[in-house]
Formats: structure tokens, C-alpha cells, sequence
């Protein structure tokens, strides 16, 4: 069926593509990657998280089969205002919701409405800028919208993070240093009497702890003791919901789980999981003390305090090991917090930590960045109904006029046969879902892992702190990297580039198993390994991007890449859902392990794909479009 052509608009192509692209980029970076961050800070486990989350990317899987309805029913100009409108609500409904007891079903139930909204603005979006634009306004204008499109990007992942992060520490209590000492000449042995501690009231509502300045002898402990004690604690804390009991992968009973799925988890645990080192031969281990934190007052109703402990400050030999996250409220508020912290085993002498109990209303902190995210898209709702010219009204009518459903859907499906009816199709689809496998199941755990205790093998860095790092100095580089790959690729083309971009794609994960096994207390060394990562994965991403040009190159281009894109959010859902459970099973240093493991199939594709020699160099012959391919 031709294409009409559509009257130029004489409105200022500056009035609405910033702020559509913006609009377009905002809601994709909250469902895959801020509702990453959300979750976790929310208390949910990485196994959830890592696969509720991936089943969002399923709206923009299989866009493409309904992009019909968005040629045929209405205008592109009513889908975009429309989708706006649901994009607002959706982010209010997982506000509203987010308070509930049964927050992660809700807020999940107003993601999915959020994902298909956002994956119908997309096709509204893209098939509005080709029709709204000359093709030189289209050449001109794309570098203009990419750049709007990452710093929605930079905004989402860093500014709101960085908002919700603020948004915690005001609204939380003072923070509060406790200091361990391990001093030689202690010889009394910890116990855990929480039933006889007592806060007493204040006029204020602050943080206590009993004591403030906790001495703990060098002499070794018994492993039993130490276990016995940590259990106790735990089972005090749990009792009293302060923190859920252990319900990884690794620990749901196998009552509860499918033979073969409990025998799998036992392999792989068994196999692969993260060992604790052996005992010395005396079954001697380091000794252990408990602090107990209050807090003054009784937390109001539908309030709850989050209380996170962080080493600040001091020997890397004394730690916590259970106890290091809380969450108060009216209920609990009244009973004592339990802090387990040893020593290391081999120190003999005097040596100093501080950790510092920070609070704040993690569910308030993240109920307003949604508020004001719902507030924004009605914003743009309201905008774009003036702002976006109407090129295409006399188009749709035409259409609707003279072509009925039945035929549009009738030559959608001989578009959609005619993609697999390309040669070398497996190979090509193969390369779809296998490029970036490695790199989707890193992508679900990275911002887990940064905010992850250190006793639970992660950095234990604050939400602010991450919304800084991916926010800012990831997004830069992921541009940057992005930026050269293109350059290089029009130089020499993409095949000669293809083996260094998917080495930059894979290899920088190292960076990771890195700082799992060495948990650098420097943030300045986050920063760069995260830099690191987030620079290869741009310059390798874009072999991804031009190949699926490539592919869709010829006849029906535009629905082609659609079908590709769909192939593309498919290979980045099926191996994050997997991911958290695997982590939860073999810990984060043996997950990062198998990341770098994951790579290999990706170098493999690569080899196998059929590719000109000549795709992506510069040439004198004319751009291929949908009219003269």
C-alpha cells in the first residue's frame, strides 16, 4: 500500500521534539532500570526483583504486533496525548500503592500498565516523527532527539534516584555513630538479653543505641556459640518484623518448589555457591558482640523508618553479620534492634570501627518521586495537545476511508512473514537474543549489588550514591561510548569494527567481579569501574543497533527494525529473569564469575552472522528508504 504524503507543518520542529523524546525515554528508564533500584530499597530480594521486573520488557517484545492498530485507529498525535495521560496515571497508581502491605503485586499491576503505555507512545512517537518532518528534517533533527532521549536517561536513573535518595536521609531521624572497639584486655563473654533492655522516652524522636561505644575481647569464640547467638538474634529480629527470615533461591524449603527445580538449586548451590572458609582446627572463630537500637518515640501510623547501618569509618576486621538493615514502625517501634558484629579471627589487637545508622521513610522518599513523575507526564500531556503540529489528520481519515482493518491486518502479517523469510534467518536471530546475554544479566544485578550490605557481598553504597553513579558519570560514558562506536563504524565500516565492539560489549564486566572480590571501600573507584563498563557497553551497543539496520534494510524497513527491537528487548528479558535467582543460589562474586562465563556465546554469534564488508562506511549512493528500496 503506498505511503500519502502528508503536508509539512510550519510549527517550530524545537517546540515539540525535545520534549517528546524527553516524554519517550522518561518511562522506559522507570520501568527497566529505576524499578530495579526502588525494589531493593523497598526490602524485595534480588530473585523478585530480577524477574518481576524482566517481564516488563514483554510490552515491548511484541509491540509489534499490535503497531497496526496505531496506523488504522486515530491519529498518531491522539495515541501519543492519550498514552501520556495512562503513562501519569500508572505512575500514580504505583505511588498510591506503594504504602499498601501488598506493595510489590500493586505496584507491579501499575508497571504493566505503565510498560504497555510507554511501548505504545514509542511506535506513536517514531511513527510521528516520519510523518511530522521532511526527510532532511528527519537527518537533521535525529541527532537532536537521541540527545533529549539520553538526558531522560540521565534524569531517570540519576536525578530521580539522587531525588529519592535525598528525600530518605530528610526525612529520617539524625543519624547515629556507634564505635566497636576491640580491646585486648576484655575477657567477658557476649550474651542476648533484649527483654531487659530500656530505652528511655525523649522528647524528641531520635535514634539509641545501648551502647553507644561497644568493647569486644580479641579472644576467639566458638563456632557453635557464634552460630548459636547469630540465630537467636535473627529469630528476634524476624519475630518482630523488623526484617524478613532468608527467602532466597537458596533457602525456600524444597517442599515448596517442583522436584526437579529443588534438585536443579541443590546442584548449582552445591556446586557453584559461594563457600565460607573452612574452620580453623580448634573450631575457634572470632568473638562477637550485640548492640541494641530504639528508637525514642513510637513511630506514627502508616509510617515506617528504615534504619541502615554502614561502616564509615575504621578496621576492615570488625563487621557486622546480621543485623544491618531495619524496618520500624508503629508496631515494632517499642521492642530493641539487634546488631551482631564480630571480629576477625586473626586480630590480636586494639583496633577501631565507627558504623553509622542512618534512617529515613524509604516508602514516603519513593511515594513522592512517583507523585511528581505523574504530575510531569500529565504536564506533557496537556503540552502536547498545542504543541504537536497535525500533519496526518486528512491522512488518517483517508486511510480509515479507503482501507479497511482487515486489509491493513492482512498486509501486517505478509510484512511480519516476509522478515523470516530473509536468508540465514536462524543465524541473524540467533545474534538477536544471544549478543547481549551476558550484559542482560548483569544489567538486573548491578544496581542490587552496589546497594547490597557488604556482609551480604555487596558495596552497601546509599541510593543516593547509586543514582549518582549510573545517573551522571554512567550515562556520559555509555554516550560517549556510543558516540565513537558510530564514528568509528562510518570510517571502516561495521564489520571491521565488530570484533573490538563486542569484546567492549562483554570484557569491561570484569569490572564487577572485580569490586566483588575486593569490595573497595572508595567510592572514586566505583565510579571509575562503573565508567569502565558503562563506556564498552556503549561502543559495543552499537554493533547491536547498526546490525539491526542492516538486517532491516530493503522492502517494509521500518517494520522490520520493529520486529527487531522486539528481539532485542526479548534477549534482554529472558536471561534477567534468571538472573537474581541465580545470584541468590551461588552469592555475587561466583554470579560475576559466570557473567564473564556468560560472554563466550556472544563472540560466537558474531562469528557465524553473514555481514557487507562495506555496511556502515560512508558512500556517494543515496540513503535507502521505504519508497525507493
Amino acid at each position: 500500500m503506498p505511503i500519502p504524503k502528508s503536508p509539512q507543518s510550519s510549527r517550530n520542529h524545537w517546540a515539540w521534539i525535545p520534549s517528546l523524546y524527553f516524554a519517550e525515554g522518561l518511562p522506559y528508564v522507570m520501568v527497566m532500570i529505576v524499578s530495579v533500584i526502588m525494589y531493593k530499597s523497598l526490602g524485595v530480594s534480588n530473585t523478585k526483583l530480577a524477574l518481576y521486573t524482566s517481564w516488563l520488557y514483554l510490552p515491548w517484545v511484541i509491540k509489534p504486533f499490535w503497531s497496526p492498530l496505531v496506523d488504522v485507529l486515530r491519529s498518531k498525535r491522539w495515541w501519543i496525548v492519550t498514552m501520556q495521560l495512562l503513562i501519569g496515571a500508572g505512575l500514580a497508581g504505583v505511588a498510591l500503592t506503594i504504602p499498601t502491605s501488598s506493595f510489590l503485586q500493586y505496584t507491579l499491576l501499575f508497571l504493566w500498565l505503565l510498560a504497555f503505555s510507554s511501548a505504545t507512545h514509542d511506535i506513536a512517537a517514531d511513527g510521528f516523527y516520519m510523518i511530522a518532518m521532511s526527510p532532511h528534517d528527519q537527518t537533521w533533527f535525529v541527532g537532536i532527539r537521541n540527545t533529549f532521549y539520553r538526558l531522560s536517561m540521565i534524569v531517570g536513573q540519576g536525578v530521580l534516584v539522587m531525588v529519592a535518595g535525598l528525600l530518605e536521609s530528610q526525612t529520617g531521624l539524625a543519624d547515629l555513630e556507634l564505635h566497636v572497639l576491640a580491646t585486648p584486655d576484655i575477657t567477658a563473654v557476649a550474651e542476648f538479653h533484649p527483654d531487659e533492655t530500656d530505652f528511655q522516652k525523649q522528647d524528641s524522636m531520635q535514634l539509641i543505641a545501648l551502647p553507644n561505644s561497644l568493647q569486644i575481647g580479641v579472644q576467639p569464640r566458638d563456632a557453635e556459640e557464634v552460630r548459636a547467638l547469630r540465630q537467636e538474634v535473627q529469630k528476634w529480629n524476624v519475630a518482630h518484623d523488623f526484617y524478613e527470615a532468608e527467602t532466597s533461591a537458596a533457602t525456600v524449603k524444597n517442599s515448596e518448589k517442583s522436584a526437579w527445580l529443588s534438585s536443579l538449586e541443590n546442584f548449582i548451590h552445591t556446586r557453584f555457591g559461594a563457600s565460607e572458609p573452612p574452620p580453623p582446627l580448634d573450631n575457634l572463630t572470632g568473638n562477637i558482640g550485640v548492640i541494641y537500637l530504639g528508637i525514642s518515640q513510637t513511630v506514627a501510623t502508616d509510617t515506617e523508618v528504615v534504619v541502615n547501618l554502614q561502616k564509615t569509618s575504621g578496621s576492615n576486621d570488625i563487621r557486622i553479620i546480621e543485623g544491618d538493615r531495619f524496618s520500624a514502625t508503629e508496631k515494632n517501634s517499642g521492642f530493641p534492634m539487634a546488631v551482631l558484629v564480630q571480629l576477625d579471627r586473626k586480630l590480636s589487637q586494639a583496633a577501631t570501627t565507627v558504623f553509622t545508622a542512618r534512617s529515613g521513610n524509604t516508602r514516603l522518599a519513593w511515594v513522592t518521586v512517583c507523585y511528581l513523575l505523574a504530575g510531569l507526564f500529565l504536564a506533557f500531556a496537556a503540552y502536547h495537545v498545542f504543541a504537536l503540529p497535525r500533519p496526518e489528520q486528512t491522512i488518517a481519515v483517508s486511510e480509515m476511508k479507503n482501507t479497511g482493518f482487515a486489509q491493513v491486518f492482512q498486509e501486517f502479517l505478509s510484512t511480519f512473514a516476509s522478515f523470516f523469510r530473509r536468508p540465514h534467518m536462524l543465524t541473524v536471530l540467533a545474534f538477536l537474543l544471544i549478543y547481549r546475554f551476558s550484559e542482560a544479566q548483569l544489567a538486573k544485578m548491578a544496581a542490587p549489588f552496589l546497594l547490597d550490605s557488604r556482609q551480604s557481598g555487596g558495596l552497601g553504597l546509599t541510593t543516593t550514591e547509586v543514582g549518582f553513579v549510573y545517573g551522571t558519570i554512567g550515562v556520559v560514558m555509555l554516550t560517549v561510548g556510543g558516540i565513537l562506536g558510530g564514528l568509528f563504524a562510518a570510517k571502516q565500516g561495521l564489520k571491521f569494527w565488530l570484533g573490538w565492539m563486542v569484546l567492549a560489549i562483554n570484557l569491561p564486566n570484569a569490572v564487577y567481579l572485580f569490586l566483588s572480590q575486593v569490595q573497595p571501600e572508595s567510592y572514586l573507584v566505583v565510579n571509575l569501574a562503573v565508567a569502565v563498563e558503562q563506556f564498552g557497553y556503549g561502543f559495543g551497543f552499537t554493533a547491536y543497533m547498526l546490525y539491526m539496520l542492516y538486517i532491516a534494510q530493503g522492502e517494509h524497513q521500518t517494520a522490520h527494525y520493529a520486529i527487531c527491537t522486539g528481539f532485542m528487548a526479548l534477549g534482554m528479558m529472558l536471561p534477567g529473569m534468571m538472573s537474581g535467582w541465580l545470584q541468590e543460589l551461588i552469592g555475587y562474586q561466583h554470579f560475576f564469575i559466570w557473567v564473564m562465563l556468560a560472554t563466550i556465546p556472544s563472540f560466537f554469534v558474531c562469528w557465524l552472522i553473514p555481514l557487507d564488508a562495506k555496511f556502515g562506511m560512508k558512500t556517494d549512493d543515496p540513503e535507502p528508504t521505504e519508497e525507493n528500496a
